[in-house]
């Protein structure tokens, strides 16, 4: 089966509560703002539409409703980097440390500890975010040359084995890309984009047990997140019941975006952690092989990027840009 333990992963969420409840309060607030502001931008329309007829109201009512979805939506478009930067990555930061069997400070202090480790590998926001693009091409790249495998394997009905593949692929990758990041911040090295060029390579050298445990963890996870839309029906029936004109399509948005909330404020965190460990465990007194790193070059466009970063970083730094594999091997636990 899986390669992870659920036990210690569920045990590093209690020691990292703190970052839990700062999970919990973003994206449930991110949640309840696109209700409020869903509810305010329907009310409007309403008003407005009392200047018309009953048709009139109810277009009013529902275009109300979606600009006032539109604007959160837009709001949160230009926070991403943000997000992932104090929350996402501070989060991974503490976990790294935890997984090392290295103690951590309690209560607030925990994610001040956090913020100044991620401030340290990552100076700004952007140099974050523009890493974890990168990241995330590259393992697109990974995960189609394993779908041009199966394709050329004489398997019957391989097409439609495919498309189900690629749609899999794509949620199972969402676990990986951070785990990339967590290595950037294990290896210790300032220069994230060498980092994360090492991490890359090591990660395609092993690629059948990570995406093998990528894929047990999307199941567990989505499973999980279509119980909990199901549970957050009656909730959001309750939210449409309240904005006037009854804004009868967002039973199903309001549901989903509750799901996705808890999914990724508790699920995400677990799933990452999971995969933290196999992959820790997976790349201990690995090097990276030359023969992968030459096959990344050709299969994505983003990693030779993500080589020339790093070399422009390390030429005007000193820094090397190999990662750090030797330290983080010293503290693979």
């Amino acid at each position: 089966m899986w390669d992870f333990s659920v036990g210690r992963a569920l045990g590093l969420m209690g020691q990292t509560l703190p970052f839990l409840l700062l999970r919990i309060a973003v994206y449930f607030g991110v949640a309840v703002a696109y209700v409020l502001m869903t509810g305010v931008g329907a009310g409007v329309g309403w008003g407005i539409g009392g200047f018309g007829d009953a048709g009139f109201q109810a277009g009013a009512t529902f275009w109300g409703g979606l600009i006032g979805f539109g604007i959160v939506g837009a709001v949160m478009y230009f926070l991403r980097e943000y997000i992932l930067y104090i929350v996402k990555a501070g989060h991974i930061a503490v976990l790294v440390k935890l997984l090392d069997g290295e103690k951590m400070p309690e209560g607030r202090s925990q994610i001040a500890y956090a913020r100044e480790e991620v401030t340290n590998r990552f100076a700004q926001a952007s140099v974050l975010f523009g890493v974890d693009q990168l990241v995330k091409g590259v393992l697109r790249a990974i995960t189609g040359l394993v779908r041009g495998i199966v394709t050329i394997l004489p398997i019957p009905g391989a097409q439609q084995l495919v498309s189900i593949l690629k749609a899999f692929l794509k949620i199972a990758v969402g676990f990986i890309d951070e785990v990339i990041l967590a290595y950037a911040i294990r290896t210790g090295s300032t220069n994230a984009w060498g980092s994360a060029r090492t991490g890359l390579v090591l990660y395609a050298q092993n690629y059948k047990p990570m995406l093998k445990n990528a894929a047990w963890l999307a199941l567990i996870v989505y499973g999980l997140s279509f119980v909990i839309f199901l549970l957050m029906l009656a909730p959001a029936a309750l939210a449409v019941y309240l904005i006037p004109g009854a804004w009868s399509a967002g039973g199903i948005v309001f549901a989903l975006l509750f799901a996705w909330s808890v999914k990724a404020a508790i699920l995400e965190p677990f799933a990452i952690t999971c995969m933290m460990e196999v992959y820790f465990r997976t790349i201990e007194d690995q090097t990276p092989d030359p023969a992968w790193e030459s096959k990344l070059e050709q299969l994505s466009g983003k990693f030779g990027k993500l080589k020339e970063k790093a070399r422009a970083y390390g030429a005007s730094t000193g820094d090397a840009g190999d990662g750090g594999l030797a330290q983080a091997n010293q503290g693979a636990s």
